[in-house]
């Protein structure tokens, strides 16, 4: 017999709530309810209102708990495992699926080495840092961080500057360095961390056609950009469409222009160019690159994030950065994670990871070529796009249930009707995984309607 847990409860009581709230989901799923059926959503439904009652959220609240009774899979399902090529996610039934959509690229978030780094930093440091880092937040580990980073990417004079999210190093650096009567000029495709820093510093935000560098010169033209401060704002690797930049073309109209570029590395440090220092270093630009912002939560399995530049940069913004000087300082064990992660990663377990998974995304893009669209994909990337994101819940209910996880992208991040399904293909996934996938995914496209042959 089972003892009670922390709740009171038997596991055999618990077991047994657990099959009256599957079949009443059952039963709810048999009657019709064709006013919240999943094929009905889309993402501005809840985005208009300004009532003191908060009308759409409690709107939404509504519609999100009725649609749990025909899509039981489609929203907010939790993980039982860590973030690897195969995941248990426990929605209705627990059961293991291919996982492509966790960008743990490398596969270092469960790596031994880099778990024990973390590990042994709890036992030292606790949980937290219990500060800012402009209190007493700042550790040991972090001064190490800092120079490693700089070590690695081999540029004298630069120092870094850490953020405990990866999104804050965006909006951070941009709005501490850029002001009102400023210039911020965007490629259409940037990320809203980039984005909503634009809009925080106060400055006349502009965009170009994503990396067309023609564009890019009349919109630097029409600022005059050689009078004003301006920041252009590019991405190593796209996350939208998984192409890249073309940093090195932008570089060069940004110099004629005495503009200065920020280059977001997130979804391309580790994983490309010389020791995967990046698409700048690929295309030989590193050094043309003012601000360097990279994340932690993608090749190196971590969370936050860091702003690289000349030193004299970074500590401006350590001190200027308002969500770097009032968030509490990244925490310990993630510190010496990230720190492990980029010892390998420079290493030649990183070069053997990042040739796995240059091989394992053209084979994905081979089996899939022809057959959907996945937009102007060169990387580990490859976002098929299903169109309306009416589609969205239905797509994602049934994939989970055959056996796959993508991660959806939709309106606002693209348009309505390029709404798409991200495959993050990482180093450690096998072919057997791979070959599974693309028969899941073909299946589903002929299903919805989005498969081209």
């Amino acid at each position: 017999m089972s003892s009670p847990g922390e709740d009171g409860q038997t596991l055999e009581e618990k077991r047994r709530l657990a099959r009256q709230m599957l079949l009443a989901r059952k039963a709810a799923r048999e009657t019709p309810r064709p006013e919240i059926a999943p094929d009905g959503f889309s993402y501005e439904i809840f985005m208009q209102g300004d009532d003191p009652d908060l009308s759409e959220v409690l709107r939404f609240g509504e519609w999100a708990e009725r649609v749990k009774t025909v899509a039981p899979n489609a929203l907010d399902i939790p993980r039982a495992s860590p973030a690897g090529p195969v995941a248990v996610f426990v929605g209705e039934r627990e059961h293991p699926v291919i996982n492509l959509s966790t960008y743990n690229y490398l596969g270092f978030a469960v790596h031994p080495q880099v778990v024990e780094a973390a590990k042994r930093a709890l036992d030292v440091y606790g949980l937290g840092c219990g500060a800012s880092p402009n209190g007493s937040g700042m550790i040991l580990l972090h001064r190490e961080l800092e120079r490693k980073l700089v070590e690695f990417l081999g540029l004298p004079g630069y120092g870094a500057s850490l953020f405990s999210a990866g999104y804050n190093v965006n909006t951070g650096t941009i709005s501490a360095l850029i002001r009102p009567g400023c210039h911020v000029v965007l490629d259409q495709a940037a990320h809203m961390s980039i984005v909503e820093g634009a809009r925080l510093s106060g400055a006349q935000v502009h965009t170009f056609q994503h990396n067309d560098v023609d564009d890019l010169v009349r919109v630097l033209r029409r600022c005059r950009a050689e009078t004003v401060r301006t920041l252009v704002c590019v991405e190593g690797a796209y996350s939208a469409d998984g192409d890249f930049g073309r940093l090195a073309d932008i570089v060069e109209a940004a110099r004629a222009h005495r503009a200065l570029v920020l280059a977001d590395e997130a979804h391309s440090i580790l994983l490309c160019g010389p020791g995967g220092r990046g698409v700048a270093a690929a295309q030989g630009v590193l050094e043309g690159i003012d601000l360097f912002v990279i994340t932690f939560s993608k090749a190196l399995g971590g969370i936050g994030g860091a702003l690289l530049a000349r030193e004299e940069i970074t500590r401006y913004v350590d001190w200027y950065s308002r969500v770097r000087m009032f968030s509490c300082a990244l925490d310990p064990a993630v510190t010496a994670g990230v720190l492990k992660s980029l010892e390998l990663g420079a290493g030649p377990e990183g070069e053997a990871r990042r040739r796995r998974l240059s091989e394992n995304s053209d084979y994905l893009r081979l089996r899939l070529m022809g057959k959907v669209d996945f937009c102007a994909s060169q990387s580990w990337i490859l976002p098929v796009v299903y169109g309306s994101e009416k589609l969205t819940l239905s797509l994602c209910e049934h994939l989970l249930s055959a056996g796959l996880n993508g991660s959806v992208l939709q309106f606002p991040a693209v348009p309505k009707d390029r709404a798409r399904l991200r495959l993050f293909v990482t180093s450690e996934h096998t072919r057997e995984h791979l070959d599974r996938a693309a028969d899941l995914l073909l299946e589903a496209a002929g299903k919805f309607g989005f498969r081209l042959a």
